[in-house]
């Protein structure tokens, strides 16, 4: 079974994997928790700005196709958003991780891949990653595509398909220039760092609900 996602569900599930993998200590996400990691400014492309009303929608579908849960029950102050990814589409952590940076970022090169999936997953090398991606490209049907190489661009990308077919890479993916693997690996650690901050930030906003 392939999922259809909209633009909305495939940002939304692509927060929910992050934050379990990345920030298990917050996981599941309260509805703001996740409205702000749909719309964070960081490992994000494009960048929007859903409201609650926005995400609630596409978790509502997402439950339907089995790809979310919520949690509610004593002792809870607000239902909790989870993600069922890995059983409904039996995929283990390292496909859930570069599906996760794929619904999140859209199309990205196999070393991009690799830099942006080693906070949720370690791979190897860059056959480690093409492999686990040939293997997604030949489920039936397949969850990922080889995009065609780009004028301008050094080696092909890859996108999901879980929002239906690919004809051509986006403008904005073959208008971006391409970037060395040590530029590559300093963006990663400003992710992190940036990541970090924002865990920081609801911590302290949830903290401060407490008392009002």
């Amino acid at each position: 079974m392939r999922p259809e996602l909209d633009a909305v569900e495939a940002r939304v599930l692509g927060a929910l994997v992050e934050k379990d993998i990345t920030t298990p200590e917050y996981y599941p996400l309260t509805l703001n928790a996740l409205v702000n990691a749909c719309n964070q400014k960081s490992n994000r492309e494009p960048m929007v700005a859903y409201d609650e009303e926005t995400v609630g929608d596409a978790l509502a579908s997402l439950k339907e196709k089995k790809l979310s849960f919520t949690l509610t029950g004593v002792g809870m102050r607000v239902p909790k958003i989870g993600h069922r990814m890995m059983e409904t589409l039996n995929m283990g952590r390292r496909e859930v991780a570069i599906l996760c940076e794929l619904l999140n970022r859209g199309p990205q090169t196999v070393g991009e891949l690799r830099t942006r999936t080693e906070r949720m997953h370690k791979f190897s090398d860059l056959d480690e990653v093409e492999s686990c991606l040939r293997g997604l490209a030949e489920r039936e049907p397949p969850f990922v595509v080889r995009l065609e190489r780009q004028s301008g661009m050094k080696e092909p990308r890859w996108a999901h398909l879980f929002s239906g077919e690919i004809s051509e890479m986006p403008a904005a993916a073959a208008n971006e220039p391409v970037r060395g693997d040590r530029v590559s690996t300093l963006e990663y650690e400003l992710h992190q760092l940036r990541d970090r901050l924002q865990s920081l930030e609801q911590q302290f906003h949830d903290f401060q609900k407490k008392f009002e």
